[in-house]
């Protein structure tokens, strides 16, 4: 009898496991099926809300993995066949589905050529300004952005690499510029190098990198704030949950549309990643922003804002991909989705600069061309990086490109290259201000254009030398500068003190100095022809720019012991 009741319990274990293998192979695929979805989702983050293209492709990846996974091949007189089921068609009429949702629903919705008008208009109103140079920045010798991006990366990497320990595991992340306080940076965190390097410094890499944008010299390491170490904790090569993408998605946003993962300090100096939140406003096209994500970089924490309520400290809230793109559509759709003639069609010229404005604010600056052209534009466009206002300047001059091009030829001996021009005003004359470079991307000279037209360029050792060659050759075209174009102008009649001559790049400059005055003025013969005769104690008539440097470029020069006042 016992031997009876172990043979039967041997039949009742070999046949469940029979049916336990049976039973797992038929639920293994569902299970790879959950882990690849689940992967999907957490390595992709799709956007799961209408109009984002996301979502639908990971669902047609999952239906396809589903096929392959679930799918038999039977062999009947040698003959290999694949075994469907019905749950098969289901998955096919799921894949058709889907695909049909991506390639015909967006066409529908979407389409230029049915929404053209909708494109046109996205950017908002474009309003008319009237002189842009009453909007840029007047030019200051010692605030102007004589540091772009890749600059202040050597800068950083430089710095960096002056701690060995901290060179070895983190490295330089994107540079932002950005306005901290009164004064212009240059800003990028320190991030992890890899898997390992993360895993060992979990807490976050130790602070972000500054460069001033108008100082080479002035770069700071900064790792502490009020005595508190700093630490990078939530960053893009941080992984799992500290990696900033994912930590925003499953705490609240997988269903929001977020773009332009900014790195920005407010102005004690605390890191964020400030992040563009955006709607699609044509069914799957149209991004456009509606507020914005701030991330707490140390500790996680999350606000948000709408353009309305933004903090102060934010530069930018428009991203620079979607105001390109909305100001493309709103040259290209000037007559509509069918205009093949290319009609009054306009283009932006080189991509946007973040420039600040006379009233300080942040603006994309860009050209507007005729299609087509490159070298000349028929306006320029200012657009608030914050509330998106746009104006458009109907003024000709030169396109960026052609302002690079007029600067590098300047000294084409010396090969250097020009970098991005950035907007100013000098007297009132609209002037892409630009630094030139050698191969290894040190500067080695500055270069002055104007923009109404390129052939006006000065170029100098410093930026005192550009701004004095750049006035002569103004003049020199006829060209007269408007003394009185700006309010913070001076004008003294005056007894020089003392002068002397001295010869820059074949031109004679004249330092002197006036009575009851500390500062030394400088013009040249190019100014005046009143300036080689001049000696101490004659009298004279100057106008010049308010400043707070200690030697100032005269914009007019008159001898009062020569002839009568001009």
């Amino acid at each position: 009898m016992p031997t009876f009741e172990l043979f039967c319990n041997i039949i009742m274990y070999l046949y469940t496991y029979k049916v336990n293998i049976i039973y797992m192979k038929k639920l293994l695929p569902i299970i790879l099926l959950i882990i690849f979805a689940f992967l999907l989702f957490y390595l992709g983050l799709p956007v799961i809300n209408y109009g984002f293209i996301g979502l639908p492709f990971v669902i047609l990846v999952i239906i396809i993995a589903g096929i392959l996974l679930t799918l038999r091949v039977e062999n009947k007189k040698n003959k290999a066949n694949l075994k469907l089921t019905p749950f098969h068609r289901y998955l096919f009429y799921g894949f058709f589905l889907v695909l049909g949702y991506i390639i015909v629903v967006p066409l529908i919705t979407s389409a230029p050529m049915f929404y053209s008008k909708d494109y046109r208009e996205l950017v908002g109103e474009v309003k008319d300004g009237k002189e842009i140079s009453d909007h840029i920045a007047p030019l200051a010798i010692n605030k102007v952005r004589v540091v772009d991006r890749r600059l202040a990366y050597l800068l950083g990497e430089k710095i960096l690499g002056s701690d060995p320990a901290l060179g070895s595991k983190t490295e330089l992340g994107h540079f932002t510029v950005q306005k901290v306080g009164d004064e212009l940076y240059w800003v990028a965190p320190l991030l992890h190098t890899g898997f390992f390097k993360w895993l060992n410094n979990s807490e976050g890499t130790d602070g972000y990198v500054l460069v001033s944008a108008t100082n080479e010299r002035d770069v700071q390491l900064v790792q502490s704030i009020n005595g508190k170490p700093l630490k990078i904790k939530y960053q893009s090569e941080a992984f799992f949950m500290d990696q900033m993408k994912r930590y925003l998605y499953f705490n609240g946003y997988a269903t929001t549309g977020l773009e332009d993962y900014t790195f920005e300090i407010d102005d004690e100096g605390n890191p964020y990643w400030v992040v563009t939140k955006f709607e699609k406003r044509i069914g799957f096209g149209g991004s456009d922003a509606v507020g914005v994500v701030v991330l707490d970089a140390q500790n996680g924490d999350i606000k948000e804002y709408t353009i309305e309520n933004t903090p102060e400290w934010i530069d930018r809230i428009q991203p620079q991909e979607f105001v390109e793109d909305q100001l493309n559509n709103w040259g290209e759709y000037v007559h509509g989705y069918w205009n093949f003639a290319n009609e009054n069609k306009l283009q932006i010229t080189e991509g946007l600069t973040l420039v600040y404005g006379e009233d300080g604010k942040p603006y994309w600056y860009t050209g507007l061309t005729s299609v087509g052209k490159d070298e000349s534009a028929v306006g320029f466009v200012l657009v608030d990086t914050r509330t998106k206002e746009t104006t458009y300047y109907r003024q000709s001059g030169a396109t960026e490109y052609a302002g690079r091009r007029s600067a590098e030829g300047k000294v084409q001996e010396k090969d250097y290259y020009a970098s991005m021009p950035v907007p100013y005003t000098i007297n009132n004359i609209p002037t892409y201000v630009m630094t030139l470079k050698d191969g290894g991307g040190l500067v080695k000279m500055y270069a002055m254009v104007a923009i109404s037209d390129y052939t006006i360029v000065g170029v100098g050792n410093t930026m005192n030398e550009a701004t004095m060659a750049y006035k002569n050759v103004y003049n020199m075209a006829d060209n007269r500068i408007n003394s009185n174009a700006i309010t913070d102008r001076k004008v003294l009649n005056t007894v020089v003190a003392r002068i002397q001559s001295d010869i820059k790049s074949g031109n004679s400059f004249y330092y002197f100095t006036v009575d009851n005055n500390p500062k030394i003025f400088i013009g040249s013969s190019q100014l005046s022809n009143e300036l080689p005769l001049t000696t101490v104690g004659d009298s004279i008539h100057i106008s010049f720019d308010a400043d707070a440097a200690d030697i100032i470029n005269v914009s007019d020069f008159d001898n009062l012991n020569l002839g009568s006042k001009k």
